[in-house]
């Protein structure tokens, strides 16, 4: 096997200040530029560094040339990979002023992917979030209160514990904590494991972990925005006046919906502008003084509004938002300030404490009937926490909704098969005509079928008629699809073949059996893998000590099935599966969740070795099983009910 190079860079201290995926991101960009123009200059970098996420949200493409002219007048010098780099760092320097963070508030770990200045009163308020919900935890209860004046926040989360535990504070039960390294002391292999436990638990909740940044205190952020829907809050209809309303309401993101909520109640109490953003039009304070005023008369005073000074008013405003046991995490200079994220997390305290919403709406039937069944119900979740862990630049917030326009699914097969989709053919929302999303679609079905997918009579407009069946149909040949190419790519065990179900199939059986263990499944709809013992055996046969046996229990009861289940999940996470199941997928023997399960679990393990005994094995089994190297033949047709 090859040994891996990263990208080198003559210059130490430069090197040193960019991780290796830091590294070949931006180099990537380099050469794409470089390709175009046959050389790079200075003048051809704002286009490039205002589309990254790290420059996106602070400078536009004027703004980033002004700063790149301070320190060169000639923009149009030809620059080398280094100069690139260097160019990059004064920019970052910018931003980091920019936003009033300081260079010892920088994080850089294994867990992110680039440097981002963190708010001081934002980290004030992270600490306070963790002080508050973590305090009787009995790993951590010996470090808090953590002290926001201080970098014990960003010590503590070096082990991965920290962070795992912030992801089941948001979601319950999302990590078997039983999986999370907890020792006082960890080694690096165990705490790049609760890193990665973390990392992928957190891509199963929704949060967008491709080049994750301090603004996604993303446990933190789906924590406040969670009820932020019709299904957890049908009283929301109130908003909308008809079923049409309904629909785009369903397709609005957490953030949208809570600035629906409110300008819905400052609409009703005479407040004239419009809030638009949870930064700007929140600094003077008047918005939430009219806000609360219609939320909770009792406590409001005309005070409030007669103060020409806003940082008294937005005290004011903190004070009688207590009075409805709204937690005091920001201050009045942070809201005078603007600060986004903690206006964001205020706004949703307020929303859950008194959201002033009936429950006597004449829509409320149409919330009513949203209500899925449940497999439906688990399958819309699974792939859309798929489709967002991609990383596409569209965030999907209702998969039934959000891909009828056909642009998602189109992101998404261009993510995973650059090349494939002709964007000079596609409709870029919001698309107002249904002939235009009609066209999306069938340029998705197009190329599903150009992919071999089972397609039988579907067509664009079944999408855009939001047919859930077909569309999750679509979605799972496209999943599977993708992972069998993942793992056709990552050898020359295939030789060049397709790899089946039966090859997954077959490799599984055959680590357990060469491990010594004697459990075996006869197809992904065995009915004895409900217990979770062939998993736990599997795992085992990858990684030998990730299993803690003495947690394991035979799976005869329901309780005892769940708990084998929950573990198996949690403990595949952190050897580095990105999976999206639940523990009632593999309780109830989910053909399609427990395929990717041991896909996943296949991936990593093969990942993982060199070419050995197994790789030999496999080559042979995919030989004598791929007779014909047409994925299409096992893939299940859309009116299939696996």
């Amino acid at each position: 096997m090859s040994s891996y190079q990263g990208v080198i860079v003559s210059d130490p201290w430069l090197q040193s200040q960019f991780t290796q995926v830091e590294l070949r991101t931006l180099k990537s960009k380099f050469i794409n530029v470089r390709t175009q123009h046959g050389r790079v200059t200075l003048g051809d970098l704002p286009p490039v560094f205002s589309k990254l996420k790290a420059f996106t949200e602070m400078f536009n493409e004027d703004e980033i040339k002004t700063v790149l002219g301070e320190s060169n007048s000639d923009m149009g010098e030809e620059i080398d990979f280094e100069g690139f780099l260097r160019a990059y760092l004064n920019l970052q320097t910018h931003a980091i002023e920019k936003s009033g963070g300081t260079k010892s508030s920088f994080l850089k770990a294994t867990t992110t992917t680039f440097h981002h200045a963190i708010n001081e009163s934002e980290k004030a308020s992270y600490v306070a979030h963790i002080n508050n919900y973590l305090a009787e935890d009995k790993f951590l209860k010996d470090f808090l209160p953590i002290d926001p004046a201080t970098d014990a926040l960003f010590d503590l989360a070096k082990n991965g514990v920290l962070l795992c535990k912030l992801i089941n504070v948001a979601v319950p039960g999302t990590i078997d904590e039983r999986a999370i390294n907890t020792k006082k002391v960890l080694n690096p292999w165990e705490r790049n494991e609760n890193h990665t436990l973390c990392l992928n638990s957190a891509k199963a909740i929704g949060c967008t972990v491709v080049n994750i940044g301090t603004q996604d205190l993303a446990e933190g952020r789906i924590q406040v925005l969670a009820d932020l829907n019709l299904k957890k809050t049908p009283q929301l209809v109130e908003l909308v006046d008809d079923s049409q309303d309904v629909e785009e309401l369903l397709s609005l993101a957490p953030e949208k919906v809570l600035l629906k909520w409110m300008n819905f109640h400052l609409k009703k109490v005479g407040y004239e502008k419009q809030v638009t953003n949870f930064s700007t039009d929140l600094k003077d304070g008047e918005a939430y003084a009219y806000l609360l005023n219609a939320l909770a008369p009792e406590h409001s005073t005309p005070s409030t509004l007669d103060t020409s000074d806003p940082t008294e008013r937005a005290n004011m405003v903190l004070q009688q938002a207590e009075k409805l046991e709204c937690k005091r995490f920001l201050t009045p200079k942070d809201i005078v300030e603007g600060s986004p994220n903690l206006n964001l997390a205020f706004v949703a305290q307020i929303f859950h404490n008194r959201n002033g919403l009936s429950t006597e709406s004449k829509n409320m039937s149409y919330a009513e009937m949203m209500t899925d069944d449940v497999e439906t119900s688990r399958e819309e979740k699974c792939f859309r926490l798929w489709i967002n862990s991609l990383g596409i630049s569209t965030y999907v917030n209702n998969l039934f909704e959000d891909v009828r326009n056909g642009w998602v699914m189109l992101e998404v097969l261009d993510k995973l098969f650059p090349g494939t989709v002709n964007w000079k053919q596609a409709n870029k929302p919001p698309i107002k005509m249904p002939f235009k999303k009609v066209e999306n679609c069938n340029q998705v079905i197009n190329i599903g079928k150009d992919l071999n997918f089972s397609l039988v009579n579907v067509a664009g407009n079944d999408v855009v008629a939001g047919n859930k069946k077909l569309i999750v149909a679509f979605l799972w040949q496209l999943m599977r699809f993708s992972m069998l190419q993942l793992l056709k790519n990552l050898r020359s065990f295939s030789h060049g073949k397709e790899i089946t179900d039966a090859d997954i199939l077959n490799w599984a059986n055959n680590k357990v059996k060469k491990s010594g263990r004697t459990t075996q499944m006869e197809s992904f709809k065995d009915k004895s893998l409900s217990n979770g013992v062939f998993f736990l055996e599997l795992l085992t046969a990858v990684e030998p000590r990730v299993v803690d046996w003495n947690l394991v229990t035979k799976g005869e009861t329901d309780e005892d099935k769940k708990s084998n289940a929950t573990y198996i999940i949690s403990v595949a996470r952190k050897i580095g599966c990105s999976i999206f199941l639940l523990p009632e997928d593999v309780i109830e023997v989910n053909q399609k969740m427990i395929l990717t399960l041991t896909a996943s679990i296949m991936y990593f393990c093969l990942q993982q070795q060199g070419e050995g005994p197994d790789d030999s094995d496999l080559a042979s089994e995919v030989s004598r099983l791929s007779v014909d190297g047409s994925v299409s033949d096992a893939a299940p047709s859309p009116q299939a009910e696996d």
